[in-house]
């Protein structure tokens, strides 16, 4: 994808999460790589629902390139871009439910529907660090390869997938799944979760999507 296609993939993404209640105010940061060494991602205190294709800036393992001041979260981005190669967007927010999840005891089921198995089969927590340091950027990094999302403790949420695209879709599963699991502990309802042997089958042979080449870590 070329620059400009980017950006503006880069903008309605960040449209996307504000009018799907996916983001809120300056809550959050955004990212897509340019190529092997480089990525965009969003400006210092912008809002993401309001975000205009200026307020990127470009980015690479020494810091900013061109454009805007960065988000200081930039250095988490370049964590995982540099630990997995084949992840070309990531998504940071602190949506309500997936929040919740985070900021509890709560572990996240996948096995409740098709989706869930798909884009959450691989949760993993990362213990609280102050936003934009060096210590959650490398507590992050090292938890990269385990999973493709990441619930940061009293913080937020982090998803990365191979294209802005796959991160979207990945996102509002996140959400969508927290919403129902803490719906149902509300109101009692007893969710009838799919087996291990059946949610294994499905990843490994539905078709849906291909099969995930987790990196070894």
């Amino acid at each position: 994808m070329n620059k400009e296609d980017l950006l503006h993939d880069l903008k309605r993404t960040g449209e996307f999460m504000g009018n799907n209640k996916l983001v809120w105010g300056t809550a959050g940061n955004i990212s897509a790589r340019l190529d092997d060494n480089q990525f965009y991602v969003s400006a210092s205190g912008t809002y993401l629902s309001e975000i205009t294709e200026e307020e990127f800036s470009l980015c690479d393992e020494n810091g900013l390139v061109e454009g805007k001041k960065p988000s200081k979260e930039h250095i988490m981005h370049q964590g995982i871009y540099e630990n997995r190669p084949e992840i070309n967007a990531i998504l940071h927010s602190s949506p309500f439910y997936s929040t919740l999840v985070a900021n509890s005891d709560l572990e996240l089921p996948s096995n409740y529907f098709v989706e869930a198995m798909y884009y959450l089969e691989r949760v993993v927590r990362v213990p609280y660090y102050h936003p934009g340091s060096r210590e959650l950027a490398e507590a992050v990094k090292e938890k990269s390869k385990e999973g493709n999302i990441l619930l940061l403790e009293n913080h937020g949420i982090i998803v990365y997938d191979i294209n802005l695209k796959e991160a979207r879709m990945a996102l509002e599963t996140l959400e969508y799944t927290a919403r129902m699991h803490i719906t149902a502990l509300q109101n009692g309802i007893n969710m009838q979760g799919l087996s291990d042997e059946k949610v294994e089958n499905f990843l490994k042979n539905s078709g849906y999507k291909p099969v995930r080449d987790w990196p070894e870590q």
